[in-house]
């Protein structure tokens, strides 16, 4: 089961996603990055969050802790920000937090260098959860201390918006094209080879059963939580065993243009470039 704290302070908004996600301090003195219940996209997303997280953590890829974090809404209370004020009043109760990695950098391509047995394990997780959202365009991966980190895991598993065609849309193909280690030559058959066996059905109901049952409630079709966690790993399990099969990897849709800020690339060589061992000497 995941830790839990409670939020004793609302420091600042994150606006690059849409889900506006904030940094939050906690009873325990730590940070954390905090995805609300009251957001748009629903507690679907947390729950996608949870599974897809614990899952990644158990198969050895790096993903920030993640924790229970409970709101009071009184904290909104002294936001200036209206849409903040509402989203923290619309929160109250267990919301989820992810550890803050403080002084990471957004990944990009053209500034740190993957192997491809590291892109393999990458782009095979995201073609077993179907991850449509770690394209070139929004990687959503952090270096820190010189190290691949995932994050933002809520646009997964598409097939939990609509159970009653989940088989189907969990038996489909993943198309890696897009994919933002496309360029660094994934080994899928490398990956799937030392991941794929590890996907159990016991794995796979660790994962789920860290699911707050307050996030699964009153789901159309599932009488109880548990019937709605075993329909998860109903999903992924037959998924893991092929999906190595049907991953695609082509030209991507369009070029890729850095979005690094000048400062960090302009002066890059051929690799090892000196600021992926200075982030690492420096803790940035």
């Amino acid at each position: 089961m995941l830790s839990e704290v409670t939020a004793t302070r609302y420091v600042t908004p994150l606006r690059e996603g849409g889900s506006l996600p904030g940094i939050v301090e906690a009873d325990d003195l730590g940070t954390y990055v905090m995805k609300f219940t009251g957001a748009g996209q629903g507690r679907k997303t947390l729950v996608a969050e949870v599974i897809c997280g614990q899952l990644a953590r158990r198969l050895g890829l790096r993903v920030p802790e993640l924790v229970r974090m409970q709101l009071d809404p009184v904290i909104g209370l002294s936001e200036p920000d209206q849409e903040v004020q509402e989203l923290l009043k619309a929160s109250g109760g267990l919301n989820l937090g992810m550890d803050f990695l403080p002084g990471s950098i957004g990944f990009d391509p053209l500034a740190y260098e993957v192997d491809a047995a590291e892109a393999g394990r990458v782009v095979w997780f995201d073609a077993l959860i179907n991850n449509v959202d770690r394209s070139w365009r929004n990687p959503n991966m952090l270096v820190w201390h010189g190290d691949l980190w995932l994050i933002d895991h809520g646009a997964t598993m598409i097939w939990h918006h609509n159970w009653p065609g989940a088989a189907a849309s969990a038996a489909k193909p993943y198309d890696a094209s897009d994919h933002a280690l496309a360029p660094f030559r994934p080994d899928i058959a490398g990956a799937a080879a030392a991941l794929a066996p590890l996907v159990t059905r016991e794995l796979l109901t660790e994962a789920a059963a860290d699911v707050p049952d307050e996030w699964l409630v009153d789901e159309p079709g599932f009488e109880t939580t548990d019937a709605l966690r075993r329909a998860y790993v109903e999903a992924l399990l037959p998924r893991a065993a092929t999906i190595h099969e049907r991953i695609t990897l082509e030209a991507p849709s369009r070029p890729r243009p850095s979005q690094a800020p000048g400062w960090l690339t302009d002066h890059l060589g051929s690799w090892p470039h000196p600021t992926k061992k200075s982030t690492k000497d420096g803790g940035q």
